[in-house]
């Protein structure tokens, strides 16, 4: 019987067994993903791997053959012996033209797989995104995860599927050099074998501690990118100059460099330096084999050409066997970051997939029924307990100070969030029971920190309504709508003008354009009976602002305008004004009653009047 701490060793030396072979489990998706990718690529890299596996024997015996025929014709004379040796000369150069054609066909494969795996790869994860909640997005530990998964991701499929096949070329070459060295002695074969393996443990361990390393580090490195990000885009090169943040972003920088270039360090070195031992013993073992072969050959066991032929399929299968060994290796390092892939776009995302297109009292409008909502991590609830009912054609202005949870309502509004605890209804239906895209539809968006696309003015303008993206007659309604196209017709080429730095001849806008085109944006949507305004002018001049709201108020009578805005003297042309604080609903009403009640909001208008007297 075992001793309990044998049985316990036992133990847990299957269960690190069964860990390590589970990783292979993604060998398989990984060679349906190149499949799937191009099959006339991956059958021709398959036989053409087959080729590669059988070639070099052939070289080597056709060397052999050479050498033989070479002692041959020396000792005879004859002329036919001298051309049975040329013949045999040009069948090697056949041979080794064919291995090197073969070889580079590999390669050419190669490329082209890398390409068209890596888009594929890619798209698989964006269209993993396109499934995910903004909270994923607001997670940190989550978006390790998806940074995890996009990190080397388009490369180790085919990496992994490039090993697998390397791994069945080595074990054809084995085969026959094997076979080769039998006719020598089996004592041969085992020494190639058994000098192989102590390199590949090493090779494995190391593999899984860099992997190690890679997983603990995902938020330094997002952390480093980010600063790449503030030093070197133009969004942030007025503020990083002015303030003068260079030198401490920088520092930051190469802060996080040195501290994972540390661990990178070590890592290299006790790497290499037991690489280096562990192939010294391979070494010693193929001089030993040589010194043996050489001694068979001196007392006349083997010809000349047997004995370049063995010592050329020795110094190959070792090479040969120990390539296998460290395929292994790195086709358990690339499982390791599959697994990562495959982690990722097999996560559970719950989403409520409503399906009702309709309504079940029309015209209802919308109705918050004590909404709550608190933030995953958080113990403070951004909402709690709002209730209030807003009619077709109502316009409700929210107020409050920031961080009172002004904007997360309008993220439960327009789904992007769901509410911790109670409901808001659309026309007598709950929003989770919406199709999404239906409801999507009905609704026209501006948010404070709107997305300034790198796109044409017509672009920017057409996203508000994707199946209209490129109706020109459509951005020049909603430009009119939205005050853009005065200044849009200034313009060199009109709507087809490219806005932002990034890209050649691009215009940048002022702030107040650019919110001027976010509020054409919204009017893209001709559909939409509910309009979402969250600081829609805050980088206008009051004039500008009012004459907005004017003319908004024109255009939407017959929609619900839900509207954020510090201003009150743009507040003050709402039906219904709600004043937030600390999540909570504190009073609601017309600008009349508010002030007649003399709360809080009474106490915010006072103050911001007071500065214009």
């Amino acid at each position: 019987m075992r001793s309990p701490k044998k049985q316990s060793a036992f133990k847990w030396s299957r269960q690190s067994l069964r860990q390590a072979l589970s990783v292979f489990q993604y060998s398989g998706k990984a060679l349906g993903l190149v499949w799937t990718t191009s099959r006339t690529l991956t059958v021709i890299f398959a036989l053409l791997t087959l080729v590669a596996g059988i070639l070099p024997a052939a070289v080597a015996y056709a060397g052999k053959l050479i050498v033989d025929s070479v002692i041959s014709a020396s000792q005879s004379g004859l002329a036919s012996d001298r051309w049975t040796a040329i013949s045999y000369v040009g069948l090697e150069a056949l041979v080794v033209m064919l291995l090197a054609g073969t070889q580079r066909g590999l390669s050419v494969c190669q490329s082209l797989l890398r390409v068209l795996l890596g888009q594929k790869v890619n798209v698989l994860i964006l269209e993993k995104a396109l499934t995910l909640d903004l909270v994923h997005f607001e997670d940190s530990e989550f978006y390790d995860k998806m940074t995890q998964a996009r990190h080397e991701a388009s490369s180790r499929p085919l990496s992994l599927v490039s090993r697998t096949f390397k791994l069945v070329q080595d074990a054809l070459s084995l085969i026959t050099y094997g076979g080769l060295l039998l006719q020598f002695s089996g004592w041969a074969v085992v020494v190639l074998v058994i000098t192989a393996i102590p390199p590949f443990f090493a090779e494995t361990r190391f593999a899984g501690e860099a992997f190690r390393l890679f997983r603990w580090r995902s938020p330094e490195t997002r952390q480093q990118h980010y600063l790449e990000t503030l030093i070197a885009r133009e969004d942030f090169a007025k503020e990083v100059q002015l303030y003068q943040l260079g030198p401490v972003l920088l520092g930051r920088y190469r802060n996080i460099f040195h501290r994972l270039y540390g661990e990178d360090r070590d890592l290299t070195l006790r790497r290499g330096f037991w690489g280096y031992l562990l192939g010294l013993l391979s070494t010693t073992a193929f001089y030993l084999a040589y010194a043996w072969i050489v001694l068979e050959t001196i007392v006349g066991r083997i010809s000349l050409g047997d004995m370049t032929m063995y010592l050329m399929v020795f110094r190959q299968g070792q090479t040969t066997f120990a390539g296998t060994l460290s395929a292994i290796g790195g086709m358990y390092e690339d499982n390791l970051y599959l697994a990562n892939l495959y982690d990722f776009l097999k996560q559970d995302i719950f989403k409520q997939q409503g399906r009702v297109t309709q309504g079940l009292v029309a015209n209802d409008g919308i109705r918050f029924e004590n909404v709550s909502f608190t933030y995953p991590g958080s113990q403070q609830p951004a909402l709690k307990n709002i209730s209030f009912h807003l009619k077709p054609g109502e316009k409700l202005a929210i107020v409050g100070k920031n961080g009172s949870g002004k904007t997360t309502l309008i993220k439960l509004l327009t789904r992007l969030y769901t509410p911790s605890a109670g409901r808001i209804l659309l026309d007598g239906l709950d929003l989770q029971e919406w199709d999404v895209g239906i409801l999507r539809r009905r609704i026209g968006v501006i948010f404070q920190d709107f997305v300034r696309y790198q796109f044409t003015v017509g672009e920017n303008v057409g996203v508000g309504d994707v199946e209209r993206l490129e109706d020109e007659a459509g951005w020049e309604i909603a430009a009119e709508k939205g005050m853009a196209r005065p200044f849009i017709e200034t313009m060199p080429e009109s709507f087809k003008t490219q806005l932002g730095r990034w890209f050649k001849s691009g215009i940048e806008l002022s702030g107040g354009q650019w919110q001027k085109i976010a509020l054409s944006r919204a009017f893209m949507r001709t559909k939409a009976d509910i309009l979402v305004l969250d600081e829609p002018t805050a980088a206008m001049d009051a004039e500008a602002e009012f004459e907005i709201f004017e003319r908004f108020r024109t255009l939407t009578q017959k929609q619900m305008v839900f509207l954020i805005s510090h201003r009150f003297s743009t507040v003050r042309m709402a039906d219904k004004i709600a004043v937030i604080e600390a999540g909570e609903l504190i009073e609601e009403g017309t600008h009349e009653e508010l002030l007649q009640a003399n709360g809080r909001y009474a106490q915010l208008f006072t103050i911001q009047a007071a500065g214009y007297q």
